[in-house]
């Protein structure tokens, strides 16, 4: 049902009007009419119109200025303009309106019919396109949630993955490079003066679970550009991009007032406490150290709002440390960067030498303790295999006697043998597992082996051992076992004295015919063939 509104001051052209629509658009129209400027602004207020059919001279307030009045609440109204007279300037300025048509009376009927029908399809148009928007907005809302819950998931619990980290910026429109965290956590107010903390974690969990769209939609609210997280037990992640590398101080000042409008509405919405943790500015590969100082923010603070800027929660270093120099290299450290990490320990170590080379031992002492860490990230993430506790003896010793050039050297070399140690952890246990595996086979290639026994054997689940020994060996297991019988085979038949059946067990295989098969498929001959004509 299409909303028509008819002005006129003519009661005649009114019911003309009304008379055609009625008759060629059947029971489609509810149909209004005015008579008056003032009466047409009046009841498109209330009737709020899909089509006005308006003339342009009317009592009091025109049509022209009747549609720029009714343009303000009902800016979707498709209308078609009337006028005894063809004035070039009424044209002009109803076109500037956006109208459908200027139609001149007296009004041509086929021409009228024909303009009013080219006005419903543009309403349906319209509507379709709201219609398409609206179920763009209905998926978005599914889907948002998703993206933000994978994007904090992949800051806080899986290894850094630039690649991974662009992919979830562009789909979430994030054009910065740092951010900080925030760590909503639900409870009860503890009954004990004493205690700061909220009780009950467990239970305010599951009761904050059905509120949770609510939730989100209220921390979107009171924090611009906030990316919130899944429910983890009784807290919520939320990250919020910044453009900035820090908070300045009257930007944590308002932040925090803020925060704590947002803490009370969220109670009033949910009847559960809350408490707010707040981290510092970090680069996002690094916002793992942000989402620690929110936790520890809420475990340190006296406060429902706790900000690490104000609480010991981490450490504060002297001016002119270079903080950011030693971050970004630990980055490339753990990303297993050779070139990054390299470049990054030299301007270090330049950085000691040319700051802090009256300080020589403490030079020698964070050498050592850079080098000490880049291995223990190394041996923790399994790239430099077993960890024998006196492998490193001799390190004190070197740090203590070397000059600053031979110190230099060996710490550059230390830190880039640790990140490439990082990098290759892959390829080198793809290497040990192929290894063990080709000289298990090699022992048992007589016995019925199987892949399953195959990957028991090197500890590896049998999808990935399969997978892993075509990619390190370029053929697959039974490929590899079965070029390895038939090269044993093709040995034993050059012997005078062995008998097909004989060969045929001797190398695996438990059925001459089969075997027999096997052989021809791999050299062209039968086993026979062969031993009768050879290679």
């Amino acid at each position: 049902m299409y909303k028509v509104l008819l002005a006129d001051d003519e009661g005649i052209a009114l019911d003309s009007l009304r008379f055609l629509i009625e008759k060629n658009f059947a029971n489609e129209c509810s149909i209004q009419t005015a008579k008056t400027g003032r009466a047409v602004i009046e009841a498109a207020e209330s009737f709020r119109p899909e089509i006005a059919v308006m003339d342009i001279q009317m009592p009091g307030i025109n049509g022209i200025e009747a549609m720029k009045e009714i343009k303000q609440f009902c800016p979707e109204c498709v209308f078609i303009v009337l006028s005894a007279y063809d004035k070039f300037d009424y044209a002009k300025e109803a076109i500037n309106l956006g109208v459908l048509e200027y139609l001149t009376k007296p009004l041509q009927k086929d021409n009228f019919l024909a303009t009013f029908g080219r006005a419903i399809e543009l309403i349906d148009q319209k509507k379709q396109r709201r219609g398409r928007d609206l179920q763009t907005r209905e998926k978005l809302e599914t889907v948002v949630p998703v993206i933000e819950h994978g994007f904090i998931s992949s800051l806080l619990m899986q290894e850094e993955d630039s690649i991974n980290l662009e992919q979830y910026k562009n789909l979430l429109n994030i054009t910065v490079e740092n951010g900080f965290m925030l760590l909503i956590e639900a409870g009860e107010e503890s009954m004990e003066e004493s205690s700061h903390q909220l009780g009950n974690p467990i239970g305010s969990g599951v009761r904050i679970h059905k509120y949770y769209s609510q939730i989100r939609e209220i921390v979107k609210e009171y924090v611009e550009g906030a990316i919130v997280g899944q429910i983890m037990s009784n807290r919520i992640p939320v990250l919020i991009p910044k453009e900035e590398d820090t908070l300045d101080y009257n930007s944590r000042i308002t932040l925090i007032s803020r925060l704590q409008e947002l803490s009370v509405r969220l109670e009033e919405k949910t009847d559960v406490s809350f408490h707010i943790g707040i981290g510092k500015v970090m680069n996002l590969l690094d916002i793992k150290e942000s989402y620690r100082q929110a936790s520890n923010s809420l475990k340190t603070g006296t406060e429902p709002i706790s900000h690490a800027e104000d609480l010991p929660v981490s450490c504060e270093y002297e001016e002119g440390y270079p903080i950011e120099l030693e971050n970004e290299l630990f980055t490339a450290v753990k990303s297993g960067n050779y070139d990054e990490a390299n470049t990054l320990a030299d301007r270090f170590f330049l950085w000691m030498e040319n700051a802090q080379i009256q300080n020589m031992s403490s030079v020698r002492l964070k050498a050592l303790e850079f080098v000490l860490f880049a291995e223990h990230y190394a041996y923790f993430e399994g790239g430099m295999g077993v960890y024998r506790f006196n492998d490193r003896k001799e390190y004190l010793g070197f740090v203590q006697s070397s000059n600053i050039t031979e110190l230099h050297s060996w710490f550059v070399t230390k830190i880039t043998e640790a990140t490439t140690q990082i990098s290759s952890k892959s390829s080198k246990r793809a290497d040990s597992v192929i290894i063990t595996a080709k000289k298990f086979i090699d022992r048992n290639y007589k016995q019925d082996i199987s892949l399953d026994d195959v990957s028991r054997e090197v500890n590896v689940s049998p999808y990935y051992f399969s997978k892993l020994f075509k990619d390190e060996a370029g053929v697959t297991f039974i490929e590899y076992l079965t070029t390895l019988r038939i090269g044993k085979a093709k040995e034993l038949l050059m012997q005078e004295d062995a008998s097909i059946k004989d060969i045929c067990v001797e190398v695996g295989y438990q059925d001459p015919n089969y075997f027999s098969r096997i052989f021809k498929r791999y050299t062209g001959k039968t086993p026979t063939e062969y031993k009768e004509q050879g290679d």
